[in-house]
């Protein structure tokens, strides 16, 4: 039996649990391609699994890692479009931090020009994720204000570009000046140090008490009231990580007023095919903005797979700006 190294999980917890091991080859079905891993991205739901908390789907690789880039080294017999030596970057269910992934077909996508191989691994999860939840469930529009927490994050980086690509106003949230700064030069027009300031006032007063269009919030419950305070007339507030717990209430009443929306999403439990209409839109609205050096890949450092410990510990202790990468 061929074997490949990968991240393996020795049991649930700390990064103490992460190794280095040997798991089988993986090999594509009919409509898959098998990848030669050259980056992973790190991801907070990798963190979730690793402890425990957030098992891959049905179906999905046991090991961790949710987006990669690399060359294609497999093609399914019903594949089109891809051959071998083809450098792509792709989003998984799992199975990123590995030598080989197997994928579907339509998770894979090419590298967008002037982006190099491995910078390409901070891209399919940040703007899969920023592209559904903004623009196609929230449709964040030319002229309209939107709000990003976590905005020095690799989504939060993400956001703030692709808003003001777009036209919008962009306003972030973040934990330190240095995160203000960098949030400032990416294109937002106001970075709230929400250890130093009460968020959400400055953000009404930023916008003369009109609040925000679209607010694409990754803490939950702990910003929930606060959230539909700062919503607009017709707002939309999209919650996609829970980071300050799952349960808070909810003011029907001003919600209603304000004619205001609530919607949780989720990425990795998507269909194929779902993920594949994602993916879609991003490589013709998207890729062609990274091509003409409006958007970029925002990555504070890469470590090798063996340092993957390391790499998470980064991660938790969130003094990051962008991205923290895997090479293989």
């Amino acid at each position: 039996m061929a074997g490949m190294r990968a991240v393996v999980c020795e049991g649930a917890g700390g990064v103490e649990v992460l190794t280095i091991g040997e798991i089988e080859d993986p090999t594509p079905a009919v409509d898959e391609v098998v990848i030669n891993v050259v980056a992973a991205g790190v991801n907070r739901a990798d963190l979730l699994q690793r402890q425990g908390h957030y098992p891959p789907p049905p179906g999905a690789p046991g090991t961790i890692g949710l987006e990669v880039s690399g060359t294609i080294a497999a093609v399914g017999a019903e594949v089109e479009g891809w051959s071998v030596g083809d450098e792509c970057c792709a989003l998984l269910a799992g199975g990123g931090y590995a030598e080989k992934v197997v994928v579907p077909a339509p998770q894979v996508m090419p590298v967008p020009e002037g982006v190099d191989l491995v910078s390409a691994a901070a891209l399919p999860e940040v703007v899969a994720t920023v592209w559904s939840n903004v623009f196609m469930t929230a449709h964040l529009k030319e002229g309209e204000t939107l709000l990003v927490h976590g905005g020095s994050s690799g989504i939060g980086t993400m956001a703030i570009q692709l808003g003001v690509a777009h036209g919008a106003r962009v306003l972030c949230t973040v934990g330190s000046k240095d995160k203000m700064d960098f949030c400032h030069r990416l294109g937002a027009e106001v970075a709230i140090n929400y250890k130093e300031a009460e968020w959400a006032s400055v953000v009404n007063e930023a916008t003369g008490k009109q609040g925000a269009d679209v607010i694409l919030d990754i803490m939950g419950a702990k910003y929930l009231q606060d959230n539909v305070k700062t919503l607009a007339y017709d707002g939309r507030l999209v919650v996609i990580g829970m980071q300050g717990g799952t349960k808070a209430e909810l003011d029907l009443g001003r919600l209603m007023s304000r004619r205001g929306s609530v919607t949780g999403t989720g990425l990795r439990v998507r269909s194929v095919a779902e993920k594949g209409q994602i993916l879609a839109e991003v490589v013709g609205h998207v890729w062609p903005l990274v091509a003409a050096k409006k958007v970029r890949p925002v990555i504070q450092r890469t470590y090798p797979l063996e340092a993957v410990a390391q790499a998470h510990e980064a991660l938790e202790q969130s003094n990051h700006i962008g991205k923290i990468l895997l090479t293989i």
